[in-house]
């Protein structure tokens, strides 16, 4: 549906909607106009090679193929597993304050407040995950992981505000080695 009033010097028609005419096209994709240097071109040109890609998902038999028989296991790692292992690292970060920090006392505590904060939330979410069994929805994982995410801020400003003498390194130090737990889970499955 082209408008006979939108035609060029060349007697190309160009739709309203299009903008240019089919030899404007031909000569931004062949590189020989000068504009198609631009990053807009550049994009253009871009949009284009990924409407051509077609993705295809691997097959179960190219998946083991690629990636070893594992692949289609199931995976051994619960979220409370996840969570149990969480515990272990806040308490094993705790003993090692204790026994090598000054003022074992404050650090250790640090680092089991710092570990409370990641496997709190994490369990509060693992508890989420089996109460609605296989009804979870996307918009549900999506609450679940706001209200994980809200728990650990509220701790942070709880501890902030009405813990003395919190040491902030061990604090954090062991939030984050618990936290990265997850990964490590993952990688051993």
């Amino acid at each position: 549906m082209t408008d006979p009033s939108a035609a060029n010097h060349t007697g190309q028609q160009r739709s309203p909607q299009q903008g240019a005419t089919t030899n404007d096209l031909r000569q931004t994709t062949e590189g020989s106009n000068a504009a198609s240097d631009s990053p807009a071109a550049a994009h253009d040109d871009w949009d284009v090679e990924q409407t051509d890609n077609n993705i295809v998902p691997l097959t179960r038999a190219e998946a083991e193929q690629l990636f070893g028989a594992k692949v289609s296991r199931p995976s051994r790692v619960t979220p409370f597993k996840v969570v149990a292992a969480q515990m272990v690292v806040s308490l094993v970060a705790a003993l090692i304050c204790w026994q090598f920090l000054s003022r074992p006392g404050d650090a250790a505590r640090s680092a089991l407040l710092g570990g409370a904060i990641c496997w709190v939330p994490g369990a509060l979410f693992a508890l989420r995950l089996r109460g609605f069994g296989s009804q979870q929805s996307v918009v549900g994982l999506m609450v679940g992981e706001a209200i994980k995410m809200g728990v650990t801020v509220a701790m942070f400003v709880v501890i902030a505000e009405f813990v003395p003498d919190v040491r902030w390194l061990p604090l954090l130090l062991t939030y984050l080695v618990a936290l990265k737990t997850y990964w490590v889970a993952l990688a051993l499955r």
